[in-house]
């Protein structure tokens, strides 16, 4: 079975209830690009990649359609088999993960439509049927932070994510102390995200005066070097995230002791087949772990509960999705959304998603 037809797409994703705010500014929309292919059989596959803006990451949107279309017409003929086509995509452009993802989750989902399977049991088997998610609260005041953390725990969450960061660090200790006075003693995981936007000592500062407190600490800082200079400082266990750029990055981090567990997206790795490589360290090595993404539409939501479902489940942080934040899906009938905290696997060969093509317009490139 070969690739016939390729084929990318822009779309859309307004912000619910905009702002959504981080460390390093407010999200107001999202630009996401998705890639359908037909195979020589006739059976399509889906994919999609959505930077979180320009300034979060080394992508943006433009970027990925660019490289895509750097890539597409040298695509067609490739057998869609996850191996071959990274090899071919690392033969036609270097770097650029994040638009190979697209292709890669594509490939994923038409070749398991092919063979009759779900994408978890081409990806080793699903492990559960109900992935437990989290919730992400964003910057926000105190009282606000812990209405939210009520709010979520009720709504069933195992666990939430406080960001922090870019502000005094004082209001972020009051933030976490007013989340801690909600969900304490309750079993509800707690992460606070700095999204690299703390300095050591801030961090610090942060993890001294909430010792008492059992968190986690992500991403405090932006580079490797500090959060080598804080894993033996720290109260807390350090998570590594937007430093993880790659699997030889994961390798460095697990064998070396470098952090306790990864928030990991999809689209950095390069999809579906690396994380799997990525999985599979993390369970050689006991390391707890997120398989999320920046942010995307029900086909990159279903990629990561797809992938998700086959962590082991006494390692598995969670899947985030951006679902709550958006309005909408892809598919009428088979939009992924949250329950009492978790996500249930989706029904149905391939990613289990079946998007109304009109939504995305005419193709933006077609091969």
């Amino acid at each position: 079975m070969k690739i016939s037809e390729l084929h990318i797409f822009q779309h859309d994703l307004p912000v619910e209830n905009a702002p959504y705010t981080m460390s390093y500014g407010e999200v107001w929309a999202l630009d996401t690009t998705l890639v359908k292919i037909v195979t020589d059989t006739g059976v399509e596959g889906w994919g999609e990649t959505c930077p979180l803006g320009p300034v979060y990451a080394p992508a943006h949107a433009f970027g990925a359609r660019a490289a895509l279309a750097e890539m597409g017409p040298n695509l067609i003929g490739c057998e869609v088999l996850p191996l071959s086509v990274h090899r071919r995509m690392d033969q036609l452009l270097m770097g650029h993960s994040y638009a190979k993802a697209a292709i890669d989750i594509a490939v994923h989902d038409a070749l398991a439509k092919h063979l009759g399977l779900r994408v978890a049991d081409l990806l080793g088997g699903a492990a559960t049927e109900r992935v437990p998610s989290y919730y992400a609260i964003g910057i926000e005041t105190p009282e606000d932070a812990a209405r939210i953390a009520r709010e979520k725990v009720d709504d069933g969450f195992p666990r939430l994510q406080i960001k922090v960061g870019g502000r005094d660090p004082e209001i972020d200790i009051a933030v976490i102390r007013k989340v801690w006075e909600v969900i304490g003693g309750r079993g509800i995981g707690l992460a606070i995200d700095a999204n690299r936007g703390w300095n050591t000592r801030d961090a610090l500062n942060v993890s001294r005066s909430c010792q008492d407190i059992p968190m986690i600490i992500e991403q405090p800082c932006g580079s490797k070097d500090e959060l080598g200079a804080l894993r033996t400082l720290v109260r807390h266990p350090i998570y590594m995230d937007e430093s993880a750029t790659g699997i030889d990055v994961v390798l460095n981090a697990a064998a070396t002791g470098l952090v306790d567990g990864f928030g990991m997206k999809v689209t950095r790795l390069g999809g579906l087949h690396p994380m799997t490589t990525f999985r599979d360290i993390c369970a050689a090595r006991n390391l707890p772990h997120t398989c999320d993404d920046a942010w995307g539409g029900d086909i990159l939501t279903a990629a990561c509960v797809h992938i998700g479902a086959t962590v082991r489940p006494d390692l598995n942080d969670g899947v985030w999705i951006a679902s709550p934040y958006i309005e909408g899906n892809y598919d009428p009938d088979a939009g992924l959304a949250l329950e009492h905290g978790h996500i249930n696997l989706p029904k149905g060969t391939g990613l289990g998603v079946r998007p109304n093509e009109a939504l995305f317009g005419n193709a933006l490139e077609s091969f």
